[in-house]
Order: C-alpha cells, then structure tokens, then sequence
C-alpha cells in the first residue's frame, strides 16, 4: 500500500508553540539556559521546515536515575533511502537539558509491527542511536538539520528495523521462495504496477508510517563553500546572541546600580529637605528675638533720652541711696551682692599686685584667705536670703489666687 502524503504542519503555529514553552517562567519552565533558548527555537524551525514529518512538543523524560523531567522533543518519521526505495524510520529526539551544548538522544521508536535488528552498529537494544555525529557534537556549529541527514545516511546503509512476519494462508503454495519473501515487496508495494521487483539481498520489513516508490535520489554531497559559509554564520549568530546576552546583563547591572543611587540620592534629598525646614524654622526664631531686642533698644533709648536731663538737678546724688529696696530682704540680698563683688575686685587686685611684685607672697595668702572666708559668708547669706524671698513670692501668688477665686 502507498502511505498518503504527509500533511506539513502550520509553521505559524509551531512559532507560537515554541515561543511560548521556551518563554514559560517558574516552576512550569523547561530547563534550558536562558541564553540557548533563541537558539534551540531556530534548531526546531529550521528542522521542521527541511523535515516536515517531525513535529515538535514536549513530553516527560526519565533518566537513568528515576528523576522525570519535562523536555522538548521531535518525534515523527526521518526518510531511509534504501535500495531504490525510500522508506520512513520512526524516531523520537529529546534535546536534553544541556542542549545545544551538548547532543540530543536520539531514540528509535519501533511500533508493535517492528522489532530493531540486533546487533546494530548504531542502535543498541533499547532503541538509543549513536552515530560519529552525536560523538563528534561541536556546539554551537552542529544542529538538528545535520543530524536527521546523517542519520538517513547512516540508516540506508544498514537499516534498524525489521517488520514482524504475519502468517498469511496460500491455497497455492509455491515451491519457489524467493516468489512471496520479499518483504518489502509485499508489504510496501510499489507505484510502478505490476512490474516484478527483485529480492533485496537483506529482507528489510516495512515500517507502518508507510513509504513510497520514488526514483534513487542522486548522491547528496554538501558543498564545502556553503557549510563553511553555514558554519561561520552559525558562529556568527551565537557570538551575536552571546554579546547580546551579556550586553543585557551589564546594563541589568547597571540599572540596578542607578536604582540604588536613586534610592540613596531620594533619602538625601528627604534630610536635606529636613536639615532646610530646621534652619528656616531657627531663622525665623531669631527674627523673632531680634525683633524683641530692637524693641527693648528703643525703649531703653527712649528711657534714657527721657531721663538724661533729669540728672542735672542731682549733682550731689548719693550713689548708695540712689535706689530705695522695698523691704528687709531685698536690701539683704543687695548688700550681700555689692559685698560679694567688691571682695571679687579686692582680690582680682591682690593677684595683679602680685605679679608685679608690690605685693610679698605670705601678705597675698593671708588676705586671700581672709576675704574668701568673708566672700563664702555673703555668698551663703545671699543664697539663704534668696531662698526666703521665692518662698514669699510663692506665698503671694498663692495668696491672690485664692482670693481671685473667692
């Protein structure tokens, strides 16, 4: 039977796919590095645009160690041109989480029509594939497009799978065995008619996907030009999307700085926004003081231009009686006080008197100590009579109170 062709899928849809599981965040997101993610999308686009048959999605992955993890892969059919005929291999490649700097595993996958041919030079019995180019992986020059070409080469040289033979009665057995054991003759058929097609040398069985009947394609040879050229752009792109990388970090780096300058420049500005409130607030407390200075000056002034010819009349005026205390305490506390400072400029003299040398040393001690006896009296006395005259005034104040309030 000839297998009908394969539908190409939407390269629209497949962008948005991709785009949206390699940008998922949080514990949902695929574990691949953040800068290999531009790349592994133009791997998958690249690969599906030259290999329609492979379709790209993710599925859950168990390593050796029982850890599952949830990856990108390629499943789908990769063509084995063998004997004339070009035949669909089924495969699954899952790019692991080290992709693309490392190689994928590449994983045949027989269906229950299949079984893998052992041994294989290239496939083992559990279906994993090994073959020079996952061994010789260079990233970021090696892709996807490459290894699903040299794996159909590699295939159509020795091919891995094998179709399990179904009994099928015939009324009219023939003794001749090479006329029903061509297996992919029976099986896949050809678009040609009836013509007989000879037995391979190796029975191949068909693979379920289906095949078609195509002319040998010629020889695929790369030229060395253009996979130098494809190389070095390859090269080129991953230094660019390398240098955009880091381009990316630096300034994340330094926005992260400016942020914190900011920050720190707001909290300056905020005391110093402080620091210019305090100042204002005391410069308009000392206008405020200077304004009762200037006011006190001019009533002063005004007192004395008032009163300045008034002392004309009083030549004789007696120093001492020139103030009249109101009682008994008041003219305590004057006297002591006059006392106390007259002592003070006594002894202010002494010491001047003594440096001078009009004065000899043991007269200076006995003098001093004799005023300073006197000057500690006074000062008690002053001290004692101010204490009395507060607790008047405390007496007076209470005393009007409560007869304000009566």
């Amino acid at each position: 039977m000839v297998t009908p062709p394969v539908t190409p899928p939407n390269p629209q849809q497949i962008q948005q796919f991709l785009s949206s599981v390699l940008s998922q965040r949080g514990p949902s997101a695929l574990p691949y590095a953040e800068d290999t993610k531009w790349l592994i999308r133009q791997h998958l686009l690249a690969l599906i645009s030259t290999y329609p048959s492979l379709d790209p999605k993710t599925a859950t992955f168990t390593h050796n160690d029982g850890r599952s993890v949830n990856l990108l892969q390629a499943e789908g059919t990769i063509p084995m041109p063998f004997q004339g005929v070009t035949y669909n291999i089924p495969v699954i490649i899952w790019l692991m989480e080290s992709y693309p700097r490392h190689p994928p595993c590449v994983y045949v996958n027989p269906t229950r029509d299949m079984v893998i041919k052992r041994p294989h030079p290239n496939v083992n019995p559990s279906g994993l594939v090994s073959v020079p180019y996952l061994q010789n992986w260079v990233y970021p020059s090696s892709n996807l497009v490459d290894l699903v070409r040299e794996l159909s080469a590699y295939f159509s040289r020795e091919p891995p799978l094998y179709s399990q033979r179904r009994p099928v009665s015939n009324p009219n057995p023939n003794p001749n065995p090479s006329s029903n054991s061509n297996p992919i003759a029976s099986n896949y058929g050809s678009s040609a008619g009836t013509r007989p097609h000879p037995a391979p040398a190796r029975p191949y069985p068909p693979s379920p996907y289906g095949s078609r009947l195509q002319h040998p394609p010629p020889p695929q040879t790369d030229d060395p030009t253009e996979v130098y050229k494809r190389n070095a752009v390859n090269k080129l792109v991953e230094m660019a999307h390398g240098d955009i990388v880091g381009m990316r970090k630096a300034r994340e780096a330094e926005m992260e700085g400016l942020f914190s300058t900011q920050a720190f420049l707001r909290r300056r500005e905020g005391e110093i926004d402080k620091g210019l409130k305090e100042l204002q607030d005391e410069k308009e407390g000392l206008e405020q003081q200077l304004q009762m200075v200037l006011m006190n000056t001019d009533i002063l002034e005004a007192w004395v231009r008032e009163n300045q010819n008034k002392t004309k009349d009083f030549k004789d005026l007696d120093v001492d009686n020139a103030f009249q205390c109101l009682d008994v305490l008041s003219k305590q506390m004057l006297d002591c006080t006059a006392a106390d400072l007259a002592i003070e400029d006594v002894v202010y003299s002494l010491d001047k008197a003594l440096q001078e040398g009009s004065v000899p040393f043991d007269i200076y001690l006995r003098n001093v100590r004799l005023l300073s006896r006197e000057q500690f009296f006074h000062r008690a006395t002053a001290a004692k009579v101010r204490s009395a005259q507060m607790q008047a005034q405390v007496a007076s104040m209470a005393a009007r109170s409560s007869h304000y309030g009566t």
